[in-house]
């Protein structure tokens, strides 16, 4: 059923090689695997019926390219949508990082030499209220867990709890609002 209110419609980037092996891609800049750009293909087609009032995108070209064969190349690039810094641990897998430090959590923890959960849900501070500003529907193409991060935002949730959110590559989601615009809600999650 649509919905009377504004709806933040988000879109996870396209598989990479990191991605498809489980290595945490901060600021790395990895492109689409074919098969990647073959799944950020078909979003048009999920998202073409949409109407937006804006369009932004992460930095990265991972997400740049999803939103351009998504049939939307002139995404505005907002630097507070890129993901998380993961300093010491970009590249590495989650095991890697837990044998060095037993019980990491990246929503609990952040990374050495890069982002804490502070700095993270700070950016997601900011991302909400420019959305709330536009007032109407938005559509984001980042990464996994900055959109995590900002789900939980969204929700007035402390930016850890992102981590009970989970996104899996070239999928939609959509944040919105219920019965009118102070009850924000998760309309749709993780549809591939």
């Amino acid at each position: 059923m649509a919905s009377p209110y504004p709806e933040i419609t988000l879109v996870r980037h396209g598989e990479t090689e990191w991605s498809a092996t489980g290595k945490h891609t901060g600021r790395s800049d990895i492109p689409l695997t074919v098969k990647g750009e073959d799944a950020a293909r078909k979003l048009a087609e999920r998202l073409q019926d949409k109407t937006f009032s804006a369009i932004w995108s992460s930095p990265s070209s991972r997400a740049r390219r999803t939103a351009e064969l998504a049939g939307f190349a002139t995404a505005e690039v907002r630097p507070d949508l890129a993901e998380w810094d993961y300093g010491a641990y970009e590249g590495l897998r989650t095991k890697e990082i837990l044998v060095e430090r037993p019980g990491w959590s990246l929503f609990r923890d952040g990374c050495p030499d890069g982002e804490s959960v502070m700095q993270a849900g700070a950016r997601a501070d900011r991302i909400v209220v420019a959305l709330r500003e536009v007032g109407g529907n938005v559509l984001l193409f980042s990464s996994s867990h900055f959109l995590r991060t900002l789900t939980a935002r969204w929700l007035g949730l402390p930016a850890s709890q992102g981590a009970l959110f989970v996104l899996d590559t070239a999928s939609v989601s959509v944040l919105g609002y219920e019965h009118d615009m102070s009850e924000p809600v998760v309309r749709r999650w993780n549809q591939t």
